[in-house]
């Protein structure tokens, strides 16, 4: 159940008088305990004592020693399945609190309530959970469905301009694999503004989170259409791991944003995407995004990150691509000097 909401700790209030567990938890990283928790603190507390559980802040820290920290914490204090976890807060905590409930007692009680426009509109939605292992990005997860979602973009009031655009190319994204009148949307509201028109970033969140909603209805576990949604993300995250080996982490959605313009030059050059397009995109990412800066020097080890990419088969890299705006393209196997192509399209549009 996805709710979008003006009101989270109203909603959250009466979310938990209507469902009985046995014992509450909440997990928040350390920036979301002190920027959001005191937004429905009263709220999670009001029908009894919530179980706090909090782990270190950034992509760095999801990994198995935190999700040992939180399935500690649960353990000692006497969890059960029927126990229920919030996770508040950004992809980081959702993804890994997500896994944490999935496999504790092999599954409690998940409800998610994203505190960044990246968890709202992709992480805390769709029921992937994971952790990054062995330097890869969310090497180790499950298929595990929260309880419920509830979005309130009030939150993005204490987001920072680099997180508020890390969110917004999964909106870009959702809009390219949808329909033209998104994409459209999208692309002519002001994310930058900075009185920020949070009542319309509401509406454009709602619509970009039933886009996903839809696409994992119909393909829970990944075995086709879902694909649909690793649109940028091929590139994007061997382009976030290599930051991650640099040890100066992109943020997730600024990979995402990289893997668009490189994924898109894939779709022109392979699937006859108007250049139009391709170019529309480009130009945003480039007025609106800090270029990543790698060369040449880096293209084995980007395409060996590839290489690991979960959704590929034989052995073979398997990109998502598109014909046009809303026409999409699974499965496609490119050749490896095109998809260096691509990163030289990068460089060369970006720099």
């Amino acid at each position: 159940m996805i709710v979008i909401t003006r009101d989270i700790a109203a909603t959250l209030r009466s979310y938990l008088s209507s469902h009985r567990h046995d014992k509450v938890f909440v997990l928040t990283d350390t920036n979301s305990r002190d920027k959001c928790l005191p937004l429905i603190d009263a709220a999670l507390t009001a029908g009894g004592e919530a179980g706090h559980i909090t782990i270190e802040a950034g992509d760095t820290h999801k990994d198995i020693e935190q999700v040992a920290a939180v399935w500690d914490v649960l353990s000692k204090n006497g969890a059960s399945r029927n126990s229920l976890l919030v996770n508040v807060g950004g992809g980081m905590v959702t993804d890994l609190g997500g896994f944490a409930g999935a496999t504790f007692k092999r599954g409690l009680h998940n409800l998610n309530i994203p505190t960044t426009l990246m968890a709202s509109v992709d992480a805390a939605v769709g029921g992937k959970t994971g952790i990054n292992f062995n330097g890869l990005k969310n090497e180790i997860g499950a298929f595990y469905q929260p309880d419920c979602v509830m979005i309130d973009c009030t939150f993005l009031k204490t987001l920072d301009r680099d997180n508020l655009l890390s969110g917004y190319a999964e909106m870009i994204k959702h809009g390219l694999i949808s329909h033209r009148e998104s994409f459209d949307e999208v692309l002519a509201f002001d994310i930058e503004r900075e009185d920020l028109d949070i009542e319309k970033l509401n509406d454009l969140a709602g619509t970009s989170v039933r886009i996903k909603e839809r696409i994992v209805t119909d393909d829970p576990k990944e075995s086709g259409i879902r694909k649909a949604l690793n649109f940028g993300h091929t590139i994007g995250h061997a382009l976030e791991s290599l930051s991650f080996s640099r040890r100066n982490p992109l943020l997730h959605g600024h990979a995402v944003a990289a893997g668009l313009v490189s994924e898109l030059y894939l779709s022109h050059k392979t699937c006859a995407m108007p250049v139009n397009i391709l170019r529309q995109v480009t130009n945003f990412i480039k007025e609106h995004y800090p270029a990543f800066v790698f060369n040449c020097d880096d293209y084995d080890t980007i395409y060996e990150f590839m290489m690991h990419d979960k959704k590929n088969e034989g052995g073979n890299i398997c990109f998502t691509l598109l014909e046009n705006i809303g026409d999409i393209r699974i499965n496609r196997i490119i050749k490896k000097d095109i998809v260096l192509e691509s990163l030289d399209f990068y460089r060369e549009n970006m720099y």
